[in-house]
């Protein structure tokens, strides 16, 4: 497997390539900005980019997502429900995406957003179970993702809710790559620390670790910080709905 982790500061934001060298397939999630440096990794790798994923509709930036995948003539994926208004790839929860030795499936994890998926990784060459997950800004390192950018608080934390005990039933030692690190607007108490595992976020996660659900949507919808800055435009934009400034 070939796995490059991105970080970007502004927006502050996590995105992927990751793929399997062997086959020369890849897969980009979650592109932020220029998408230079995602055909720069595919080329150096020897890999094609046969999928851009983006976990959700984002609120915080311009998805480079559907320019990414022109570019590179690869198809561009969101969860099949997604509210949008150009053609894309969608799939479904537990839908397979395969890249050679590599695969990716689906969980539809809701609440920080509707539409919101995360990806389970698994390397055939090294095992048959799976080896990290991708979940975007549903958990995070120190936090799950707020709740109000969609729908309304409450009803995406109970969402919210219900994906973390997903999430909570994976392997204790599968690692987190999350979709933002601290200093998101996405979360409230982020760690700076871009990677965890299920088993420590479990542990230490005050958000994740809540069992009951009335008091987990408490928790989500007490001191919701203020929304990123045009964030009902940007999600727009990036639904097909509204076109972006030149």
């Amino acid at each position: 497997m070939i796995l490059r982790q991105l970080l970007h500061s502004d927006p502050v934001a996590l995105s992927y390539v990751v793929g399997c060298g062997g086959r020369a397939a890849a897969a980009v999630v979650d592109p932020v900005g220029d998408i230079a440096p995602y055909l720069r990794a595919a080329e150096e790798t020897g890999m094609r980019i046969l999928y851009v994923i983006d976990t959700h509709l984002h609120a915080d930036h311009v998805s480079a997502g559907r320019a990414l995948a022109e570019a590179a003539g690869a198809e561009y994926v969101l969860f099949a429900k997604a509210a949008v208004k150009f053609q894309f790839r969608g799939v479904r929860d537990g839908e397979l995406l395969e890249l050679g030795n590599v695969s990716i499936q689906v969980l539809h994890t809701p609440g920080h957003t509707p539409e919101h998926i995360s990806l389970v990784v698994t390397d055939r060459t090294r095992a048959n179970e799976p080896w990290f997950v991708l979940t975007g800004h549903t958990l995070m390192v120190g936090d799950l993702g707020r709740t109000e950018l969609a729908t309304s608080a409450e009803q995406g934390a109970r969402a919210l809710f219900q994906s973390a005990q997903r999430l909570k039933s994976l392997p204790d030692h599968l690692e987190v790559l999350p979709g933002a690190y601290s200093g998101s607007v996405c979360g409230r108490s982020l760690s700076g620390k871009p990677t965890s595992t299920i088993g420590f976020e479990k542990r230490y996660n005050n958000a994740f670790r809540i069992e009951d659900a009335d008091a987990f949507v408490r928790a989500m919808i007490a001191d919701v910080p203020p929304a990123p800055p045009q964030a009902a435009q940007i999600r727009a934009i990036n639904s097909g709905m509204m076109a972006a400034a030149e």
